[in-house]
């Protein structure tokens, strides 16, 4: 991606033959000019051409940070690490995917030894976690659980069901009564919505 440059509606961005047109862009008699006053941005996105973009400042792109508060989806879990999907950095969506790992030893701040996996989460539980480590193109973000208030918020029972968190480390099923494992988050009054 190529430093990005302030445009105004109307500026002639490039030739069609040099790149495809994305989002705040228009083509007239062979050239891509600006729809919005914004920043440029070229990506190639595995094309022959790189797309180019017009976005604006309120839509630049937010990253997850170190010690940044993250939404995300479990994906995977294996013994060792449970695969994630980050989906907010505080109550801000992403537009872009970002994967992260929870590493056993980063589940909770205390027995760390004893912590198993499958007994914390499970693939498709919500989960709020801080970023301990930022990633690059090949490795994930790390993320911790290692705090009362982050953990799994929503998970889903065998029959569906929206579970109910009975313990820091249970929630059980309305419907069915089942209880299930996991590393459940306190959540503060203030994330709670009516």
């Amino acid at each position: 991606m190529s430093p990005m440059k302030l445009c105004v509606p109307g500026d002639k961005l490039c030739s069609e033959e040099d790149c495809f047109p994305g989002t705040g862009v228009y083509q007239r008699h062979g050239y891509i000019y600006s729809a919005l006053a914004g920043y440029v941005l070229k990506k190639n996105e595995g094309e022959k051409l790189p797309v180019i973009s017009v976005v604006r400042e309120t839509e630049a792109q937010l990253l997850p940070d170190v010690g940044a508060i993250v939404t995300c989806k479990v994906t995977s879990i294996n013994p060792r690490f449970a695969k994630v999907q980050i989906l907010y950095v505080g109550s801000t969506p992403l537009k872009d995917r970002f994967r992260g790992t929870i590493r056993k030893e980063d589940v909770r701040a205390t027995e760390k030894d004893k912590v198993e996996i499958y007994k914390s989460f499970r693939p498709g539980d919500i989960v709020l976690a801080k970023v301990i480590s930022l990633g690059d193109i090949q490795s994930n973000y790390l993320l911790t659980t290692a705090e009362n208030e982050l953990g799994v918020v929503v998970a889903h029972s065998e029959a569906g069901a929206q579970m109910i968190p009975i313990s820091w480390c249970e929630m059980q099923c309305p419907w069915t009564q089942a209880k299930e494992f996991r590393k459940v988050a306190r959540v503060q009054p203030e994330y709670l919505q009516a």
